[in-house]
């Protein structure tokens, strides 16, 4: 029998924790709700934690600052809460590494949905099937190491990845030398269609360019094709 996925809830309103904790149970998923960030390190040392609902607004640290330290030391996919629907509140959430976001007030149906899909993501990449069982990527003189989900510099120094950045890299990696659309890169990463106002791929791509060392102003790497999409203009192997 499959055990299902713990979703840790962090928010400080009594109301909703109580509210999305029944209705995930509900669901079939396991649930631990806290209302802080000290609570929330707490969880994560207790047990497996696979998807982590993080509001932004928080006592204490708040969900910039939560999502951002955990970065640094996991993977665990993070749906940010944010009290506006804001473009900015989403594109710091996106640069603190959070995998996807919903404004309050929301529906639970759609959270639920998001939930479902960024877990999806997180374990389903688009079908690249000569690099599938690969150990270690090569490209640009810059090796991605599959296992450990890290980026070797050319000088060999490991360059932290967020999730969506690794998921994004891993998708350019496997579809190298073709233009690939903003609609299909943010299908592949989100599941749902492109809001025409929508920043989110535009930021990721800028961010994993800063992460590959690729000139903002003219990257050689990961170029824009004007009215298209982007393109991962190198050589790439696969090591196995």
């Amino acid at each position: 029998m499959n055990t299902p996925d713990h979703i840790l809830v962090v928010d400080d309103d009594a109301e909703i924790r109580s509210l999305l904790g029944e209705y995930l149970r509900k669901n079939g998923y396991q649930v631990t709700a806290v209302g802080d960030g000290k609570a929330m390190r707490a969880a994560l040392e207790q047990g497996r934690i696979d998807l982590i609902v993080l509001d932004l607004m928080l006592p204490g640290d708040d969900g910039l600052v939560l999502c951002r330290d955990l970065r640094a030391r996991s993977m665990i996919p993070v749906i940010m809460l944010t009290a506006r629907g804001d473009e900015m509140d989403r594109i710091i959430g996106l640069e603190m590494g959070a995998d996807d976001y919903l404004p309050k007030p929301f529906n639970p149906r759609e959270l639920l949905a998001r939930i479902k899909s960024v877990l999806r993501r997180a374990r389903n990449l688009p079908d690249s099937t000569p690099l599938e069982d690969a150990l270690h990527i090569l490209f640009a003189d810059r090796r991605l190491d599959v296992t450990g989900r890290q980026l070797l510099s050319p000088e060999g120094v490991v360059v932290p990845l967020s999730g969506a950045e690794y998921r994004l890299l891993k998708i350019f990696l496997g579809h190298a030398n073709r233009v690939l659309s903003r609609d299909q890169l943010m299908d592949w990463l989100q599941g749902r269609e492109t809001d025409p106002f929508e920043r989110s791929i535009d930021v990721l791509v800028s961010r994993l360019r800063h992460r590959l060392g690729d000139d903002a102003k003219e990257p050689s790497i990961i170029k824009t094709v004007r009215g298209e999409g982007y393109v991962l203009s190198a050589r790439v192997e696969a090591e196995r």
